[in-house]
């Protein structure tokens, strides 16, 4: 492979498909790599991916991958606090895709509408509610990016 992409999803979203599926659907974590790992390979882009429901967890993965070329996250419920994070991933000094499935400043019982999302200031791309078709659209953007070939790639996305 020619590109390497880190994956990085927070907490919860190991539940992803069973957690309020009206807010956030029905498909899985599993769906999700899958997904990415087969547009993936048909951008000669190899997926590393890692979830946890800790913090310092997704910060040692991403010390371990500081040669990939990008990182694709989906902080969720660090997405307010996980500024170790987003230090951790900032050092890589590579593009990011910061991708949320729901719209946050619509989830007003969690976050509210003035929720400050610090993702959005250091992402390259960002992506915010297109449900989980939002992390096939954030990893063509990313790849985009980091090779300047706008528009030039010939994918079938699947989006299960």
């Amino acid at each position: 492979m020619s590109l390497k992409i880190v994956v990085l999803n927070g907490p919860n979203l190991n539940r992803l498909g069973q957690r309020r599926p009206e807010r956030y659907g029905t498909r899985t974590l599993q769906n999700v790599v899958d997904d990415l790992t087969e547009l993936g390979k048909q951008l000669d882009v190899e997926i590393v991916h890692k979830q946890s429901n800790y913090e310092g967890a997704l910060i040692d993965f991403m010390h371990e991958n500081m040669d990939a070329d990008g990182v694709l996250v989906n902080p969720a419920g660090l997405t307010l606090y996980g500024r170790p994070l987003l230090d951790a991933v900032g050092d890589l000094k590579k593009p990011v895709a910061a991708v949320h499935i729901a719209q946050l400043y619509k989830i007003g019982d969690i976050y509210g509408p003035d929720t400050k999302d610090y993702w959005k200031a250091m992402s390259d791309i960002y992506v915010c509610g297109l449900g989980t078709h939002g992390y096939t659209a954030a990893l063509l953007r990313l790849v985009e990016l980091i090779t300047g070939r706008v528009g030039q790639f010939k994918i079938t996305p699947t989006f299960g």
